[in-house]
């Protein structure tokens, strides 16, 4: 299945479910797993934490833009959903390290057919920019 197609993913998203059987069942574990990944956040994290443990001053400096407050939610939010360990280094001053769990490894193909998607659009779109742009005469 190509995924950068997406109306042949959507068509093999379907055939897939009547296949199976279970449209319903299906298309409430892929809304899970929107919800789960959802929002600004949560993939930047869980990729950064794809390459080690990190403690939360590394995940702040990598996920450009976030606040502590929102990595902590984010961050507490990928724990209760057991995408991520939180572990508690015996160190002075204390210190708190962040791991992906080998549950979460399952969504790093995702997360890198994402990113794939994401490059490919943005040098669409660049693209798409250069042509509109108006001619100007001299």
């Amino acid at each position: 299945m190509d995924y950068l197609k997406e109306s042949n993913y959507i068509f093999c998203f379907m055939r897939d479910c009547r296949e199976k059987g279970n449209i319903k069942e299906r298309t409430l574990a892929l809304r899970d797993t929107i919800d789960l990944l959802g929002g600004k956040w949560k993939i930047c994290i869980l990729r950064n934490l794809s390459f080690g443990t990190m403690r939360f001053k590394d995940l702040q400096e990598t996920v450009v833009g976030i606040t502590p407050k929102v990595l902590s939610k984010e961050l507490q939010d990928l724990e209760q959903n057991l995408l991520i360990t939180r572990t508690v280094n015996n160190t002075k001053p204390v210190t708190v390290s962040y791991a992906i769990t080998e549950h979460a490894k399952h969504v790093e193909p995702v997360i890198e057919a994402l990113l794939d998607f994401g490059l490919i659009h943005r040098e669409k779109i660049k693209q798409t920019a250069k042509i509109a742009e108006p001619l100007t005469l001299r």
